[in-house]
């Protein structure tokens, strides 16, 4: 089964930094001809976010900071090639329809691609920069760390119960 990248949202943050931001669980590409035409060094506030750190999810042609690598059938894929098919159709000016399916294809085999060698679960994260006049794209995997906690409640039967008088402390 091929593996694609869909949208996670951690945290509420990508509401706060882009413009628009997708939808948790919407099939991904990195999206960098979103900003085809655009220059850059122009681009301010949550439009350059967009162009630094962002997914472009394929539901609502909202951004993500984060993927999650995940199993897609081969209908599912389909789906979302004529979804970005259909956009850069309609948004970013192709001149036909079979040329914006074989730009889909092109940027769904490249998402397929970066996904390919991870285990799905695995989260994808990008930063994208303006190099040389040349806009480079970087991707990282970030793992989930086993780690002790911050701190722990434990019990112990050598310590008396009246040692510490919860009542005693203060208001927080």
């Amino acid at each position: 089964m091929l593996k694609l990248p869909r949208t996670l949202r951690l945290d509420p943050s990508d509401s706060v930094v882009f413009l628009a931001p997708a939808a948790p669980g919407e099939w991904a590409v990195p999206g960098a001809f979103a900003f085809w035409g655009e220059d850059p060094e122009a681009m301010a506030g949550k439009r350059r976010q967009e162009f630094r750190a962002g997914w472009l999810g394929l539901a609502s042609f909202g951004w993500s900071t984060l993927v999650e690598v995940v199993e897609a059938s081969a209908t599912e894929q389909a789906a979302a090639v004529s979804a970005l098919a259909e956009h850069i159709k309609a948004a970013h000016g192709a001149p036909t329809l079979a040329m914006a399916i074989a730009a889909a294809e092109d940027e769904m085999q490249f998402a397929a691609e970066l996904c390919a060698d991870h285990a799905p679960g695995t989260v994808l994260a990008l930063a994208r920069s303006l190099e040389g006049g040349e806009v480079k794209e970087r991707f990282r995997s970030l793992h989930r760390r086993e780690t002790a906690p911050v701190f722990a409640i434990v019990e112990d039967d050598d310590v008396p119960a009246e040692a510490v008088d919860l009542r005693s402390l203060p208001d927080a």
